[in-house]
């Protein structure tokens, strides 16, 4: 009975997937980057709104085939929100209970999600309680602790198709640079980042991965020092990327670059978003972009031409009463003037070493 509930399970999960199309791969107009084009993977088109749709179902898939999910099986996971509501939409699928461990701070609209798909909330004062707490959970309920942070770069296949990295260079097959000289990411748990840059490498790729961390995160630092001890007890302020530890899923020899965003430039950059495609996107989408604008620049500068991919993480349709309240701005954030007024001009030349 056992193996023959896994077998259904498994089956809805691919059914599901059957069911979605690919995400769009947008073009931004942008007359003063002549000969550099930069394109967003628009990943809020998932059923889940955000990136980390994928992450959740490969996840259950790999939770279930290594037989540590069966029927009633109580699901438990550390998340700041997006792969929450994820993952609480594939444990309805599978009528499974789910509870997400997360801040106090987690935005309202994603809570709300998460309990639409008939998930809980089980809160913690400190991001960098989520991992103890989960695990308490887990051994108390006899659940399973899905840790997206040990098993995101583990359950996604990179070498074969279905991956986000395949995606990308199908759809720029007809592009007049189909092959990116950059691809951009921000790391949350990492594994996008693993499986993009291992992609590049199988595929012997030109390709350059560049990841882009924002304030109050630890990846950006252990990528120049190797310290993997690393903590920062502060917290990001960008939802869904920034860690206060070094996550085990993060794997910095797959990375070629990386750069550390300021937060204000986060949010400044999806308000300046908002004005070219007519809709509000995520923070870390605005931390994504300003990293390929300034490579963007960089290869302007240099005269060379050819294209930068990086992706819309998710909608701010989650975030009105955070990134898109000016009070709440100018009270967590501070000043984002001076790369508005950047931006506008767009004179991003020398604001990041």
């Amino acid at each position: 009975m056992s193996q023959s509930w896994v077998n259904r399970a498994i089956g809805l999960i691919e059914a599901d997937f059957q069911r979605s199309a690919d995400t769009h791969l947008i073009k931004l107009d942008l007359p003063q980057l002549e000969g550099v084009d930069i394109y967003l993977k628009d990943e809020s088109t998932h059923p889940t709104g955000s990136l980390k749709h994928r992450l959740a179902r490969s996840l259950f898939l790999y939770s279930l085939c290594n037989g540590w999910i069966k029927q009633d099986t109580p699901i438990i996971e550390s998340s700041s929100g997006s792969t929450a509501i994820s993952e609480a939409y594939f444990a309805r699928l599978l009528g499974l209970p789910f509870i997400a461990v997360m801040p106090k701070s987690t935005a309202k609209k994603k809570i709300q999600q998460i309990e639409f798909y008939g998930g809980k909330c089980h809160y913690v004062d400190k991001g960098s309680e989520i991992y103890a707490e989960s695990e308490r959970l887990a051994e108390e309920l006899s659940g399973h602790y899905m840790d997206q942070f040990t098993y995101a770069e583990r359950a996604t296949d990179w070498r074969g198709n279905n991956n986000i990295a395949d995606s990308i260079f199908s759809q720029m097959q007809k592009e007049p640079h189909p092959v990116p000289q950059w691809i951009v990411m921000s790391p949350g748990t990492g594994g996008t980042s693993a499986t993009i840059g291992r992609y590049l490498r199988y595929q012997q790729m030109t390709t350059q991965l560049c990841v882009v961390d924002p304030e109050n995160s630890v990846f950006y630092d252990y990528y120049h020092t190797g310290d993997a001890s690393l903590t920062d007890c502060s917290g990001s302020k960008i939802e869904g990327i920034g860690r206060p530890r070094v996550e085990p899923s993060f794997i910095a020899g797959v990375v070629d670059e990386m750069k550390r965003i300021p937060d204000a430039a986060s949010i400044a950059t999806i308000h300046w978003l908002e004005q070219l495609i007519g809709r509000k996107t995520g923070a870390s989408t605005g931390t994504n972009l300003y990293g390929a604008l300034l490579l963007a620049t960089q290869m302007r500068e240099r005269g060379e031409s050819g294209s930068i991919v990086t992706l819309i993480c998710d909608s701010g349709e989650r975030y009105l009463d955070t990134y898109y309240d000016n009070a709440w701005i100018e009270a967590h954030i501070g000043d984002i003037s001076v790369y508005q007024n950047k931006l506008a001009a767009f004179d991003l030349c020398g604001l990041i070493e």
